[in-house]
């Protein structure tokens, strides 16, 4: 009686069990969905800027690789690496003692020059054209003298106090000194007119050539003197004082008042690029991002790389870029009004490929649009498709939220479940 009572009770044990477990799974199958809290925002119509990214490498605004015109030793140098120079500033002195002499030798020969030129152009006619005027001047006086004597025996002829050989014998002599005449005052016109020019010529012609040595010596003795083209700072100076100067740089200056990064991007990204576009150069080092502006879109693809470069200028105060250094360059080559936006953490993977956002509709019901994205700038992105203005949008909480299920927005500094917790654990780790 007792054992047949204990199984009893045993058996009735077990369905009481099994009985209570299957109301409990029935019960828990038939609990109602959970209400996932998220946070949304909702889809305005506004302007969206459009960046084009490239990594650049920064050069200098300006830069100088100063070689020399001769080849000579160097006498010394008057600056240093780093040091930061004029333009015109003595920066070097080459050897020229040598030249300093041939400067003085070309400019006496100048001076004798000048001087023999001043006295052609300035004295009295050369001695052949005194004499030939001498001559005019006798042959004048007795061209006078046989006029005289004709009129004389001509009148006395017509008196009848002469006789008419005598008057054909004035008539003779006066044709003598007639010829005479002429022939002296023909030499001195050509004496006049081409021995004195030719003697002119002679004399501007050595004046110029010695002027010319006089230029070329002097110009050889400034060129050992190495002066800086361009305002900036020394950056190299491969050789030392007393070795010899030939046809490399002897110095190296670099204006880093403004730098230069130089990009070269595909030509889709380069399309809508102008000169004057405002851009950012971040350093790779993760130094100061700087602003500036496009200056130069090359008219011309590269045709090794098929790409395009692009120049943004900009400013470098206390030269903290240096010039080689990478940097990461973002472009404003568009603004979009009237564009769809949206955050950017409102985007999430579509399983079908692509992009989706959740949408939060009236009755507080989650559904999965697929969309698609254009312009992303920062923390938004502009939406073509897919969603319009004035929808709500998941930004927090939408990773692995199925579609049409029931939502909870949160308020307004309202935190989710577990993110207190996350943040307390996160502190925790950073204390120890």
């Amino acid at each position: 009686m007792d054992t047949r009572y204990s199984l009893f009770v045993a058996r009735y044990s077990v369905l009481i069990a099994v009985g209570c477990t299957a109301v409990a799974c029935h019960r828990k199958k038939e609990a109602p969905a959970p209400v996932v809290p998220v946070q949304v925002s909702p889809v305005i119509r506004g302007s969206i800027r459009n960046f084009v990214t490239a990594d650049a490498i920064l050069y200098p605004r300006d830069q100088a690789n100063i070689a020399p015109k001769i080849t000579a030793p160097v006498r010394r140098f008057l600056v240093q690496r780093g040091d930061h120079v004029k333009q015109g500033q003595l920066l070097a002195e080459l050897e020229n003692r040598d030249l300093a002499a041939a400067v003085e030798s070309g400019r006496g020969q100048f001076a004798q020059a000048e001087s023999n030129y001043r006295s052609t152009s300035g004295a009295a006619l050369p001695e052949q054209v005194t004499k030939a005027q001498t001559d005019l001047d006798a042959a004048t006086q007795g061209l006078e003298a046989a006029k005289t004597l004709l009129d004389n025996r001509e009148k006395l002829f017509k008196e009848g106090a002469l006789a008419r050989k005598l008057v054909d014998e004035a008539q003779v002599a006066y044709a003598q000194a007639k010829a005479q005449h002429d022939t002296a005052e023909q030499h001195l016109k050509a004496l006049q007119s081409v021995a004195k020019d030719e003697q002119l010529k002679a004399a501007a012609a050595q004046l110029a050539s010695a002027k010319g040595q006089y230029d070329a010596a002097e110009a050889q003795l400034q060129f050992s003197q190495i002066r800086s083209p361009i305002n900036g700072v020394v950056t190299d100076r491969p050789l030392y004082a007393g070795e010899m100067a030939g046809s490399g740089p002897l110095l190296t200056v670099m204006d880093m008042s403004s730098v230069v990064a130089r990009v070269n991007m595909a030509q889709e990204q380069a399309k809508d690029i102008k000169v004057g576009a405002e851009a950012t150069l971040t350093p790779a080092d993760g130094g100061e991002m700087v602003t500036g502006k496009v200056t130069i879109v090359s008219p011309a693809v590269d045709p090794n790389s098929t790409t395009v470069q692009v120049w943004i200028q900009a400013a470098n105060p206390g030269e903290r870029l240096r010039a080689g250094a990478s940097v990461h360059v973002a472009i404003l080559a568009e603004t979009i009004d009237g564009a769809l936006v949206i955050p950017a953490s409102a985007i999430l993977p579509s399983d079908e490929g692509g992009s989706m956002v959740v949408v939060v509709d009236d009755k507080d019901i989650a559904h999965q649009r697929k969309v698609e994205i254009g312009v992303k700038e920062e923390n938004l992105a502009q939406v073509v498709s897919g969603v319009s203005a004035g929808d709500r949008v998941v930004t927090v909480g939408g990773l692995g939220l199925d579609d049409k299920a029931k939502v909870r927005i949160l308020k307004p500094g309202e935190k989710r479940p577990g993110e207190v917790e996350e943040k307390d654990e996160d502190e925790k780790e950073d204390a120890k």
